[in-house]
């Protein structure tokens, strides 16, 4: 019995080491297929992130593309309404420079107009005066004239009178002296 004591664990040792030698050799086969499986499904992990980040990498960098195309677009936009705001300033300082200059025109304009309006008012009267004194002028010319003609007439009868008189007295003195 002792013999069955020895030879039953010694079988069994035997059939454990068959068994465990058998299921090592798969195991092993195994285990390295599991390890490349799951090396191959780390790579493709790995790959398919490598992917998915070289495809984020690109999504973000079109979009990063696309907001500043955006953002350009936008400044532009702004730069325009800037310079639109900036000229439709400038246009309405113009404009009001204009308006203030054109009254200030109108205003002098107004203020020569008047000044001309009083100096022909005085032209006027200046030429009344001048008219009424060439009237009377005329008349005074013709009177005198008239006078100068009468005078004259006067004067003729003076001299004949002075020329009968001396007449008068030369046969005065000659009947005198007779």
């Amino acid at each position: 019995m002792k013999k069955v004591y020895v030879l039953f664990p010694v079988i069994a040792m035997l059939i454990f080491f068959g068994i465990w030698w058998n299921y090592n050799a798969k195991y092993e086969a195994a285990k390295a297929e599991k390890a490349r499986l799951a090396r191959e499904a780390r790579d493709a992990k790995l790959i398919a992130e490598a992917e998915e980040r070289k495809l984020a990498i690109q999504m973000a960098v079109a979009a990063a593309e696309a907001r500043k195309q955006e953002r350009d677009a936008k400044n532009a936009q702004q730069q325009a309404e800037k310079e639109a705001r900036q000229q439709a300033k400038e246009a309405s300082d113009k404009a009001y420079r204009d308006k203030e200059k054109l009254a200030r025109q109108k205003e002098r304009l107004i203020k020569d107009v008047e000044t001309e309006r009083e100096t022909i008012a005085k032209l006027e009267e200046r030429k009344g005066i001048l008219l009424s004194e060439e009237t009377f002028l005329r008349q005074y010319v013709r009177m005198a004239e008239s006078n100068q003609q009468g005078l004259q007439h006067v004067m003729e009868k003076i001299n004949a009178a002075d020329v009968a008189r001396a007449k008068a007295e030369a046969d005065a003195a000659a009947s005198r002296k007779r």
